[in-house]
């Protein structure tokens, strides 16, 4: 949280007397022990929160320990801590959208009968909705998911069922997945899950571990609820209860799936849909499958720097931030956030979007003129939420015809588009001729003009119109009948008191005596005497005299028991207005997706438009044809900030030939910013969005694998290293030739050799096993030499194809010694190190740098040169170390790799320490015995 939230002495005092406060001690004692709840206590005025709650606010929002007050004395006594209601908005804000380690609770009360109120999870925003979407827009859709995962020989085979509060929408989903938890981890991500319900026992198994590992890396808080709850008993009358339409082909669903129905089961019970009417057949269902949209992984989230993150500078950081240009209150935000996380794998599917975009990027007036309407769309989803669960009012209901009214506007504009036009007819004319006919959205347009009072909103005041009820009328009549007897009142008094009207006898209105009269003190002498004789004077002070007599009082308290009848029957036709526009929430629901949809692709138009270099139409391929090939890509967030001056490059990724790119160069170079830029710009193209290159050709991919960085997974004790191998085997079992691969820095966690090996032999895998097209960016050389291999395939068993070197470029001066970084990136090995540059760079001491170039050339012994060329003869009193036959390096790579399967396959979560060491050293015995042929392997013992 950013800054201090307020002093000490700003605080709401806690204010209770000993009694109130014994009382409240006793309640507090009888709470359940749950370390997740934050609890606060409802004080009319502020809120209250205590014991180990108390110290984490003051602590993480007030930023110090002053803020805690004593309830109670000695032993008994309660650290507490008061908060107004902006904090608690702040703090339920902070809790339930940014963090995933918190529930929230609100208790209504006093003394020591207190009773919770309202409880809601990361994952079940539906109790504080008004708290947080009230001058907020919702920003992304919180999902709650349940596993039953089932452990079998031959892998896990997981029951996923989810539900989307928001949408209103159930999931179900059975899949086989491996000991890495990928699927579920990809399927989180899409799905954008806030928390996940696991039974309790399963949740405490070892073999569970890895599936935490995958929720922590998603940010998905864990929840263990009792195994029992995890049942399909019931689930058919609750489903029968909440699902619109016909329940036949639900049974059918759901008889498909062996687990799933039983996690679904856990989750209607944990988000108590069947509690809340406003549920009930309003929900639909529907099979989740993994395979409708590219994979991407957490991992893969955060390299490609997709979503937003809290440490971001500034918006351009992450694709999502300069992506969204939407203008829609929030509906469009969150289709784009949704997008981003759902790549698209139907080729025509991506070619429709990219259909529309070309259009909106073609004619400026069109998408200018779109934009303008969209603007004055209000958030139509979250308005039919209050709506259904009612919980609107006027406000609501005007807002939404508001929104309605610029549809014919909307159509119009796209009426006179050219380019695309049946395409355009398709997607968005006839649903949207279909949704304002007479009997869908005019009809509702028809209802609120006759029954709300539209000239009123000018003045901010949503009121029904009296001619819309005759009863409302009626008593509108009779209230306008006795505003005119007080008028006619006020200047016959006046006249008998002989003062002017208004300017010295006033009429005012007030809650505590209704209409008076009212004189200053100045003029009350001149008729003190008709005062005390014909009035009954009220209350005297600064401003005036108020008074009264008996007519004035009569009519007022007729005015009030009129207005109050007027009111009641106002809210009851609120309430007949509101019930009735339910009714059109399956006209809402499709026309809040086709404003949403026009309003991302109109923000991937502008964003295209925009920029300093336009972007391009990718051209798509199905994955089974064509290649990647991007020229004059660029990254668009590095391009979009301010101080960079961006070099685009091209990437060739052509099956045989390049499908495997080793990119060598030096630190700071833009070897990780290339390989990103690729990965993004094929992310972009997926969802329907130009991409910023000077000419695009993609073919689609089914999941983006990335393995850079390796962040901060020491806090949870895993070593840079350990997470390096953990995401590195999720690419090598996840990863298929229709994946793309983006790998950085392999291996600089561990000694230079064991590095290298493993480089080497995850990069003989994917070549030959996965054939994935790859992009690896390393610092070791030595492995450029892997492009070659194909050249000397006579002398191997086997070819190794479609490997190419590149390097990003440096130029160094041959008398000052000083680098210069290109960032382009070109054919070929890059033939030295530049990391003592890279150094000086730094302002590192003379002495120091000396030295390492002194060091580096001692220990220099491998040069990628000699393996590649056979004719290379080493130069006398070189200090490098021989050089090994092509075919023997090959041979002990072969057994380097074997070793290292054999390793990946141990089970090593369901092993003790010792049983793992015996097994690896087992392994490093066997293959010690197997190197007496091979001296290039040897050279490892």
């Amino acid at each position: 949280m950013d800054g201090n939230f307020g002093e000490q002495n700003s605080l709401p005092e806690l204010k209770l007397d000993a009694k109130q406060a014994q009382g409240f001690l006793s309640f507090f004692k009888t709470l359940p022990n749950d370390p997740r709840a934050v609890r606060f206590f409802d004080r009319r005025d502020y809120y209250t929160a205590h014991g180990e709650n108390a110290t984490f606010i003051a602590k993480t929002y007030y930023r110090t320990t002053t803020a805690l007050r004593q309830l109670g004395s000695g032993s008994n006594g309660l650290s507490s801590v008061s908060v107004n209601k902006n904090m608690f908005e702040t703090i339920t804000r902070d809790l339930l959208l940014e963090r995933t380690d918190h529930t929230l609770e609100l208790y209504e009360g006093s003394g020591s009968n207190w009773r919770l109120v309202k409880s809601a999870s990361p994952g079940n925003l539906s109790s504080f909705e008004d708290v947080l979407f009230a001058n907020n827009e919702m920003q992304d859709t919180p999902v709650v998911v349940a596993l039953l995962p089932s452990f079998r020989e031959n892998g896990c085979t997981v029951g996923f069922g989810y539900v989307d509060l928001t949408k209103r929408v159930l999931g179900l989903a059975e899949f086989l997945d491996d000991s890495h938890f990928t699927n579920v981890e990809s399927a989180l991500v899409a799905l954008g899950c806030k928390e996940c319900l696991l039974p309790m026992e399963i949740g405490k198994s070892g073999e569970c571990k890895t599936l935490n590992d995958a929720l922590i890396r998603c940010g998905v808080m864990v929840t263990q609820r009792n195994k029992n709850e995890f049942k399909a008993r019931d689930l058919m009358q609750d489903l029968g209860s909440l699902i619109k339409g016909s329940i036949e082909p639900v049974r059918d669903l759901v008889s498909g799936f062996e687990y799933a129905p039983a996690a679904l089961g856990a989750l209607l019970s944990y988000a108590e849909l069947l509690a809340d009417e406003g549920n009930h057949g309003n929900y639909c269902i529907l099979r989740y499958n993994l395979g409708s949209y590219m994979r991407l992984d957490s991992a893969a989230m955060r390299a490609l720097n997709v979503l937003e993150s809290k440490t971001d500078a500034n918006k351009n950081f992450s694709l999502f931030g300069l992506m969204n240009r939407t203008c829609t209150a929030g509906m469009g935000k969150r289709l784009l956030h949704m997008w981003l996380k759902q790549p698209l794998l139907d080729v025509s599917e991506i070619n429709s979007r990219l259909d529309l975009v070309q259009v909106f990027v073609e004619d400026a007036e069109l998408r200018q003129d779109l934009r303008h309407h969209l603007r004055r769309i209000s958030d139509i989803v979250q308005l039919m939420r209050n709506v259904e669960r009612r919980k609107a009012g006027l406000q609501h209901i005007v807002k939404l015809y508001q929104s309605s009214i610029r549809i014919p506007y909307i159509k119009s504009a796209l009426e006179k588009c050219g380019q695309f036009s049946s395409l355009i007819k398709e997607r968005y004319l006839e649903p949207f001729e279909l949704l304002t006919g007479d009997d869908h959205l005019n009809k509702f347009i028809a209802l609120v003009e006759t029954s709300v009072d539209l000239d009123q909103l000018e003045n901010g005041e949503y009121m029904i119109s009296p001619s819309y009820d005759d009863a409302l009328a009626a008593l509108k009549n009779e209230q306008e009948s006795l505003e005119r007897q007080i008028h006619n009142l006020h200047k016959q008094t006046a006249s008998d008191l002989d003062l002017p009207v208004d300017k010295a006898l006033k009429l005012d209105k007030g809650t505590q005596f209704g209409h008076v009269f009212r004189i200053t003190k100045k003029e009350e002498p001149k008729i003190r005497k008709k005062l005390s004789t014909q009035f009954i004077v009220l209350e005297t002070r600064k401003d005036g005299v108020k008074f009264t007599n008996t007519k004035l009082k009569k009519l007022g308290d007729q005015y009030q028991k009129v207005l109050e009848e007027y009111k009641n029957c106002q809210k009851e036709l609120v309430n007949r207005v509101v019930q009735t526009t339910a009714t059109f929430s399956e006209v809402f629901e499709p026309l809040a997706e086709l404003l949403s949809e026009l309003d991302v692709l109109l923000s991937f138009a502008d964003l295209a438009s925009s920029c300093p270099t336009p972007y391009t139409r990718p051209e798509i391929t199905p994955p089974d044809v064509g290649d990647i090939v991007l020229e004059g890509s660029r990254h668009p967030c590095v391009e979009a900030q301010d101080w960079v001056n961006f070099i685009p490059n091209d990437c060739r990724l052509v099956r045989d030939k390049s499908w495997f790119q080793i990119i060598t160069g030096p630190n700071m170079g833009g070897k990780s910013t290339f390989i990103r830029q690729v990965g993004v710009n094929i992310l972009m193209a997926q969802v329907g969005c130009f991409v910023p290159c000077e000419k695009a050709s993609i073919s689609v991919r089914d999941c983006i694998f990335a393995r850079i960085g390796a962040g901060d997974c020491q806090l949870r004790g895993v070593s840079t290293f350990m997470q390096e191998m953990l995401e590195t085997a999720s690419i090598l079992k996840g990863a298929t030739e229709k994946s793309l691969v983006i790998i950085d820095e392999l291996g600089r966690g561990t000694s230079t050799y064991d590095g290298f090996g493993l480089a080497w032999a995850i990069c003989e895998h994917i070549v030959e096993v996965i054939k994935a097209p790859t992009l690896f960016a390393t610092h070791f050389h030595e492995l450029t030499a892997l492009a070659h291999e194909n050249g000397n395939h006579e002398l191997q068993k086997k070819q190794i194809v479609g490997v190419a070197n590149y390097h990003v470029s440096a130029h160094i001066d041959s008398s000052s010694r000083k680098l210069t970084m290109l960032y382009k990136v070109e054919p070929g090995a890059c033939d030295q190190s530049f990391g003592i540059h890279v150094a000086e760079f730094a302002n590192f001491p003379e002495s120091v740098v000396a030295l390492a170039r002194e060091k580096a050339a001692e220990l220099e012994d491998f040069s990628p040169t000699s393996i590649i060329s056979a004719d290379s003869r080493q130069e006398e009193g070189s200090k490098r170390k021989r050089d090994y036959d092509p075919s023997d390096i090959s041979r002990g790579a072969a057994k380097a790799h074997k070793f290292l399967k054999e390793f990946a396959e141990l089970p090593l979560e369901t092993m003790d320490l010792k049983q793992a060491l015996e097994q690896v050293s087992k392994l490093k015995d066997d293959l010690e015995k197997n190197v007496t042929n091979c001296e290039w392997l040897q050279q490892f013992f």
